[in-house]
């Protein structure tokens, strides 16, 4: 680039404040400094940017075009500079958090608002899995963070804290399904029906076929099992947050004994990758009570 930052100073200032001696005197340099700053950019760029024969220099039209170009190249440099900065302090360019439908917290949404007002130029990617899949995820390092159901035991390399907020899961059926007929549901009538569960994409065939009691579609996300239960597929369970939200009118809860079931959720992190300032600050603020 020929003309320097310092050069597109000296001409907003004085496109800005309407004089060369004033923006002389604001960047503490010599009026004449700033005249052929200014005239060697005109130069530069092949264009008349002040109008000079008034008492005072006014921006011609191409001089008025380039300075909002020019408001940009310097607001482009001044982020350049910030990102560098909490680089060098160790802040995470980019953080990854990976959620399971089965966290639910009426305070999620004001941690994200605090989250974007302390880290705003941060970039913040969510995704969706569920079980071994998150934890999959943190272990390889695609994400930084993970919310998951709660896991009887984790690999040595995972950290892992319960939040404070629990969840719910219910058993559902779409109000068509024969099951919506019967005036007491029992396990076996459970059995005898197609169940639609949560599949994951690392579950091992032996797991899945113990966990199998009858027959059964699989899907990766609750949010595909809720609309197979709204189409009458078979019943499901799914969390309470998303059958209310999404689908209130169109399925039925199920009465069944032991249900619904109270759901711990776990934050996962990988003890050999660790969190930066960012993610640190994102799990202490998902434990605080």
């Amino acid at each position: 680039m020929r003309h320097s930052l310092e050069t597109l100073f000296m001409f907003v200032e004085a496109a800005t404040l309407g004089s060369f001696s004033a923006a002389a005197r604001k960047l503490g340099k010599q009026q004449s400094t700033v005249s052929e700053a200014i005239a060697n950019l005109e130069i530069d760029l092949g264009l008349t940017l002040f109008d000079r024969s008034t008492r005072r220099p006014g921006l011609t039209p191409q001089g008025r075009a380039m300075l909002v170009h020019a408001q940009q190249v310097i607001e482009a440099s001044d982020r350049l500079e910030r990102a560098a900065h909490r680089l060098a302090d160790g802040l995470e360019p980019q953080l990854t958090l990976v959620l399971s439908d089965t966290y639910q917290s009426d305070r999620f949404e004001e941690i994200l608002t605090s989250f974007e007002q302390r880290y705003p130029a941060l970039e913040l990617e969510c995704m969706i899995a569920e079980r071994n899949d998150v934890v999959t995820l943190v272990q390889e390092g695609r994400a930084h963070l993970g919310l998951v159901a709660a896991q009887a035991d984790y690999p040595p390399d995972i950290g892992f804290e319960s939040v404070p907020d629990r969840s719910a899961i219910g058993l559902y059926v779409g109000k068509q399904h024969p099951l919506t007929k019967a005036r007491h549901i029992t396990t076996e009538m459970l059995h005898n029906a197609r169940e639609l569960r949560i599949s994951t994409y690392g579950e091992d065939s032996a797991d899945s076929t113990q966990r199998r009691r009858g027959q059964s579609w699989t899907a990766s996300s609750y949010l595909l099992l809720l609309e197979m239960t709204e189409l009458g597929f078979g019943w499901a369970e799914l969390p309470y947050w998303l059958a209310k939200r999404f689908a209130a009118d169109r399925l039925l809860e199920l009465q069944v004994r032991g249900w619904p079931k109270s759901i711990q959720v776990d934050a996962v992190w990988s003890r050999h990758r660790g969190l930066g300032p960012a993610g640190s600050w994102l799990l202490d603020t998902l434990m605080a009570r």
